[in-house]
């Protein structure tokens, strides 16, 4: 289990914006204009959530970021975590980012191809601040799990525990973990995935990708994830945060109302 489990656990909303949109998509993939991704997370913010996530998901295949704009208004209206990831490529991607308004920056392709990027980021601005973003697809002939870049379309031949336990030596301070498999689909968490990094991760997991009801909550939870991120069951008004709030005060595990 995770060595933070005895904390109370983060209720995040998860933004995958592309251009100015906020959108939403299944394994990643057909994607789905909802609206602007400003007036959702300051919904969020009023709803109680405990942090924001923002990644431009399809940043890394043109190699640019529209976040810096959309960051600089949304820093300015709420006042919780704000996590920011999508098309970083080096330490000034980072800083802009970090200067925008960001708390925290989520990173997957760029580290990936230069691993030494999260030292970088976690010796000039502290680990805190260097979130490892994993796309993770299960293996389909052996056991274990791939990590994949670029949006969940570029295989990297990297073993998910490998890269986790490299990563943590390189600096990382959280990491949230993207279920390929599950994502969209509202069939429930890789809750296998999520116990495997979260009992080798000395750092806090954040678990997303297929929460569609309330026991898949429970499970992840249960399951040693120190967060929970949650994208279209909040967008499409399934669940509110107050809605996912009473479900872990009911089953104690949070003990107060808010934050």
């Amino acid at each position: 289990m995770s060595m933070n489990n005895h904390q109370p656990k983060r209720l995040i909303a998860r933004l995958d914006v592309k251009g100015e949109n906020l959108i939403k998509g299944i394994h990643l993939e057909g994607l789905r204009v909802i609206g602007d991704p400003q007036e959702f997370a300051m919904k969020y913010y009023t709803q109680g959530a405990d942090e924001i996530i923002y990644l431009d998901i399809v940043a890394s295949l043109y190699g640019r970021s529209n976040l810096i704009d959309i960051v600089k208004k949304t820093a300015q209206n709420i006042f919780i975590p704000l996590t920011v990831g999508g098309g970083i490529r080096n330490l000034e991607d980072v800083s802009q980012l970090l200067h925008a308004g960001a708390d925290k920056i989520a990173i997957n392709t760029a580290v990936v191809k230069n691993p030494a990027l999260i030292s970088e980021v976690s010796n000039k601005y502290g680990s805190q601040c260097m979130v490892l973003s994993i796309e993770a697809k299960k293996n389909k002939d052996k056991a274990g799990w791939e990590v994949y870049t670029d949006c969940g379309r570029e295989s990297s031949g990297l073993d998910v525990e490998e890269w986790v336990k490299d990563a943590i030596t390189l600096g990382v301070g959280e990491i949230l973990v993207t279920s390929i498999d599950q994502e969209g689909t509202r069939k429930g968490f890789d809750i296998e995935l999520i116990e495997k990094i979260s009992s080798i991760s000395p750092v806090p997991v954040i678990a997303s990708g297929g929460f569609g009801q309330s026991s898949h909550l429970l499970e992840a939870c249960a399951s040693g994830a120190d967060a929970i991120a949650f994208a279209d069951s909040l967008h499409y008004e399934r669940f509110s945060l107050e809605d996912l709030r009473d479900i872990l005060i009911k089953n104690n595990i949070l003990t107060r109302a808010v934050n």
